[in-house]
């Protein structure tokens, strides 16, 4: 390799009345504005395509004089200055948070997250998790939240996908150039590239940082790849899920701890962090570290100080979708970091990565990690907060199932990067500019059914034929690059049929999401898509983890599918799925198929993407659709069992599918009006886009995490931290005497004061306690009644409520509690007594893991 002695870049030279184009290109804001998009589609449509819908690679190429002709072109000139406007304005109205919030500070949070997927020419995102976060941030930027991103700088990202001719998956790593990227280096006043540094085993690992500009928001990416890292450590941040397991504990190391230390070194002290998923849990140990080195606390104080403002989201329903590292990869990178900056001893120190108490643990589990260091802790739907609760119920010994401190925030799209043109500009025209200001509005949403349905209709059909058109091409595409025959190549300029009942799957093929399910019965799912006058087509797409053996061969068990002469013009699968493919088939399908294997959908968001749009969802009871199924918004397969024997479950599960398409999703779309409109399903169209659009939208979701976690995290951060970390040392020693002294606590004697066992309603049943608190006060402890009707099973709502300390000499450690229990339903009831923890800085009693039953 040749080795380049001086280095300079070389950016696009645009004529000075152009120069608006530059801002434009360079704030991610275009990417969810259909008027910007067609912006830089008029300056070049081949262009545009070719550089994979990227603005920057587009003003660096386009020729010299393309551009005079455009600057001489009134109406280009005219429609970028508009779009200049438009982006100016959106910077500097008033924001959500700047009407109802006014916290000090600049940027108040930080949203950690391995990959974020903003838009297709940015190759950081693998699938659904960073598609999510690259919604998180732009619905952050639209509500105006204090917030900054912070993420790594692949170098190849995600792989793309290409099949041989019998169907099997292979991939293809293709370099990012990060300076033809809508993104900008981090430099230094003298304009030196602003690098940190981290010590890894006997050596410095230097660190540069990337910034995208997501509309008001700034995403920061982490980048190895400079000359001054050793040819191996410049490979870190290569590949998105890539290497071994060096590389991803490497990896979590530069997330984590070099996040923190980049947004320090540029002026940026976030009192919140987020970490979607537990690969950024490092993070919580360099905040720790800072606050010792800088404020001279012992390493529980500082943890206690910083345990609240830390909020972990967790996204998966298995263990075997959670990062766990060797203590022995552990010691290697982090024996030293410990023991000088932690200042703790090697017991402390691997007892964080695990929730299991009492038990030396063999490995360091990062979800675990995350848990015990954020005050908040959640999942990504209603469903899934249970199955996270179920999958970590040994981590909170003794403490009730409904009662384990795990929340939940549903997950949401980004209406707006999701909705087609056609679809943004008919409900631009009935909704008005308050759709675009709030789409999580409900008033606003409830005007779809001022819509005529046959605008509606025929808006809805225009994507379609759309999508039929971009798939027969991506397919000739596909065919071309594989070297296939004429025929196949004259076969695929027919596939499909723009006015067919179309039902898309797409999605990431793991084996849980069963792609394969509507293939069970092929004769019959034949007579079903090939009939005659009511006709039905699938279009699928997704790609299989490189290593995922069995998620590759079902793609390839569909691609034979497609081969079958009853089959293939009625399916096809379409290569290399991404943003962009994603697109064209959520605005375009009239169902969304999702049949995984409940529960191991956390939530799922591909389903949401279509409700906009006009498209309707016929889902498993899992995720998102659990919560969000009505029978007047789409349909369901099944009814939220699950089974033990999974060969019997997916034959059931199919015939469900088959039963739901011939009795009632066919019928309804093909059953058409005088004026050939399908009254019906665009009732339901209507009903399913005014009543989960508002809810699903990532706008709800950052307001809840704002209003349930940001804000009363920022606010105990900041009173824990104020004159020189007074409250959060009172805090920390709070903590440990009570940790010390709870092995003493005891019930002395529990009493009812009825004697008779049977009790009106409308009554109260009266229950006192004597309780040895030992070295506590009734300032530190709450002593509750904990109550239920017996026989309802372990999943029924229990109750509790917090008895009254009653002045009355018996010792000086021994105290008196009585409390009511309301009787306002009949049965039989149980109860029994509990010692909890209390202070005004607990998000829940159960945070510090200790209860003390009666017995």
């Amino acid at each position: 390799m040749v080795n380049f002695i001086g280095r300079f870049n070389v950016v696009p030279s645009l004529p000075e009345k152009l120069e608006p184009l530059r801002e434009i290109a360079y704030n991610l804001f275009w990417s969810w504005n259909h008027d910007a998009i067609e912006l830089f589609r008029r300056l070049d449509r081949k262009l545009w395509e070719d550089s994979h819908h990227n603005p920057v690679l587009m003003l660096g190429k386009i020729g010299q004089d393309r551009l005079n002709v455009l600057v001489n072109d009134d109406s280009f000139v005219s429609h970028m200055n508009r779009v200049q406007v438009q982006l100016n304005i959106y910077l500097e109205e008033k924001t959500w948070y700047q009407k109802q919030y006014k916290y000090n500070g600049h940027k108040l949070i930080a949203y950690f997250s391995a990959e974020f997927g903003l838009t297709e020419c940015l190759q950081i995102y693998s699938g659904g998790l960073g598609v999510l976060a690259g919604d998180h941030l732009k619905s952050a930027s639209d509500l105006g939240l204090p917030l900054v991103g912070v993420g790594l700088c692949y170098k190849e990202g995600y792989f793309q996908q290409y099949l041989t001719n019998d169907g099997w998956q292979q991939e293809r790593y293709e370099i990012t150039d990060f300076y033809n990227q809508p993104m900008t280096l981090v430099t230094n006043k003298d304009n030196t590239p602003l690098k940190i540094e981290m010590n890894f085993p006997g050596r410095k690992v230097y660190v540069q940082v990337w910034m995208i500009q997501v509309g008001r928001v700034p995403l920061y990416l982490l980048d190895t790849n400079i000359p001054d890292n050793t040819p191996e450590d410049r490979t870190i941040t290569r590949t998105l899920y890539g290497g071994n397991i060096e590389t991803r504990i490497q990896q979590e190391i530069v997330l984590g701890i070099g996040g923190i230390r980049a947004l320090h070194a540029m002026g940026i002290d976030p009192q919140v962090c987020h970490m979607n998923e537990g690969h950024s849990a490092f993070l919580s140990l360099e905040r720790i570290g800072y606050l010792i080195k800088n404020h001279g606390l012992s390493f529980s104080e500082a943890r206690d100080i910083n345990f609240y403002s830390n909020v972990f989201t967790t996204h998966t329903p298995v263990p075997a979708g959670i990062d766990i590292f060797p203590n022995e990869l552990i010691e290697k990178y982090f024996g030293l970091y410990y023991r000088n900056e932690l200042k703790m001893d090697d017991k402390t120190f691997y007892s964080l990565g695990t929730i299991i108490k009492d038990k030396a643990p063999g490995n360091f589990n990062m979800a675990h990690l995350a848990m015990n260091m954020a005050g908040s802790v959640n999942g990504v739907s209603q469903l899934h907060s249970k199955v996270s609760k179920k999958m970590w119920m040994a981590g909170f010994v003794d403490i009730p199932f409904d009662e384990i401190p795990i929340d939940y925030v549903t997950n949401g799209v980004h209406t707006h990067s999701h909705l087609s043109a056609d679809m943004q500009e008919l409900l631009y025209r009935y909704l008005g500019e308050k759709f675009f200001q709030n789409p999580a509005d409900y008033d606003v949403w409830k005007r779809i059914d001022e819509i005529p349905d046959e605008e509606l209709w025929r808006t809805h059909e225009r994507r379609r034929e759309r999508l039929v058109a971009f798939a027969r091409n991506r397919l000739i595409k596909q065919i071309n690059e594989r070297g296939g025959s004429a025929s196949e190549l004259s076969f695929a300029k027919e596939v499909l049929d723009v006015e067919a009942l179309t039902i898309g799957f797409a999605r990431r093929f793991a084996t849980y999401k069963r792609a394969t399910l509507i293939f069970k019965d092929i004769e019959r799912l034949a007579s079903i898509l090939s009939h005659v006058n009511f006709p039905v087509q699938v279009i699928i797409a997704g790609k299989a983890h490189p290593k995922d053996e069995e998620g590759k061969k079902l793609i390839q068990e569909i691609v034979a599918f497609t081969k079958e002469p009853l089959l293939r013009k009625r399916i096809v699968f379409l290569e290399n799925y991404d943003m962009n493919l994603a697109r064209y088939m959520v605005e375009g399908c009239d169902i969304w198929l999702n049949n995984p294997r409940r529960p191991f959908e956390a939530s799922g968001t591909s389903g949401m993407k279509i409700i906009a749009n006009g498209g309707l969802n016929l889902s498993v009871m899992d995720g998102w659709w659990d919560e969000a199924f009505s029978p007047e918004l789409g349909w369901k397969i099944g009814n939220r069992e699950e089974y033990d024997d999974l060969d019997y479950q997916d034959e059931l599960e199919s015939r469900l599918i088959y039963e739901t398409l011939e009795k009632e999703i066919i019928p309804l779309f093909y059953n058409r009006s005088l004026d050939k409109l399908p009254r019906g399903w665009i009732s339901m169209m209507k009903n399913s886009m005014k009543k989960l659009g508002p809810v699903f939208s990532s706008h709800r979701m950052v307001e809840e995490y704002a209003k349930k976690f940001y804000f009363s995290s920022y606010e105990k951060r900041r009173g824990l931290v104020e004159a020189e970390c007074v409250k959060g040392k009172e805090y920390s020693q709070w903590k440990n005497k009570l940790n010390e002294n709870w092995g003493k606590v005891k019930f002395i004697n529990v009493a009812a004061e009825v004697k008779n066992g049977d009790m009106n309603v409308g009554l109260k049943y009266p229950v006192t306690a004597e309780v040895d608190l030992g070295e506590l006060t009734p300032e530190d402890i709450d002593v509750q009644i904990y109550y239920g009707k017996i026989g309802d099973g372990n999943d029924a709502q229990k109750l509790s409520v917090t008895m009254k300390n009653v002045p009355r000499k018996i010792k000086s450690n021994i105290y008196f509690y009585r409390g009511e229990i309301e009787c306002t339903d009949t049965g039989q009831f149980g109860y029994t007594l509990r010692v909890v923890p209390k202070h005004s800085l607990l998000n829940n009693p159960f945070e510090l893991g200790v209860i003390k039953w009666a017995e």
